[in-house]
């Protein structure tokens, strides 16, 4: 049997009212996040659109973060099934350069879709760091390394490579700096080459 992919948010077994409320509630924050923007959307404004209580709200998510990884969930479960069982060369079946070069730039997709979001879900100072989804991520890309025989400090290396893909550099690099998503996504394929050599 295989194991469940690391989400942004566990998996809940609620009764059958508490499912109705939480689906109301994110279907509320979906709607906020839409037409305002993920930064602008707070724990009140979802409380009112979804009419239950600020504490509903919080004893379902925790918090703002956990909100927003929550309306995560499922299309990061999507992106985790493309790298881990997914066609090559994002899933396996090619070659170690070629998939981590595959897996930086739908990150890079990832982001352009959902950066907001994604940035929002980040929460505080290496929080993100020490969550299951970065450490899937992680491992991903030290099996890579790995199989590349990139002979260095690997561990290092996946955590260098990981920080260039974080939701407000990329969306900093996009909006600030105007680069373009094909170029960043060819400075990745760059960066990648220029560690492990082509082909």
């Amino acid at each position: 049997m295989q194991r469940g992919l690391p989400m942004l948010e566990p998996v809940r077994h609620e009764r059958a009212d508490a499912a109705r409320n939480r689906a109301t509630i994110l279907a509320a924050a979906e709607a906020l996040v839409a037409e305002h923007g993920a930064q602008c959307v707070t724990m009140d404004q979802v409380a009112r659109a979804a009419s239950v209580g600020k504490g509903t709200l919080f004893r379902h998510f925790g918090d703002r973060c956990g909100l927003m990884r929550a309306l995560l969930d499922e299309r990061e479960r999507s992106f985790q099934e493309g790298f881990i069982r997914g066609p090559a060369p994002l899933g396996p079946g090619a070659p170690p350069r070629e998939r981590l070069i595959a897996f930086g730039e739908r990150m890079l997709e990832h982001i352009e879709i959902q950066g907001d979001l994604l940035a929002a879900a980040e929460g505080p100072p290496g929080e993100r760091l020490r969550h299951s989804v970065y450490a899937a991520y992680r491992a991903h890309v030290i099996v890579l390394l790995t199989e590349s025989a990139y002979a260095a400090d690997i561990g290092y290396l996946a955590d260098v490579l990981l920080g260039a893909l974080t939701a407000e550099l990329v969306l900093f690099q996009r909006r600030e700096l105007a680069i373009p998503s094909d170029q960043l996504k060819a400075s990745w394929a760059g960066l990648i080459v220029s560690l492990l050599g082509s082909d």
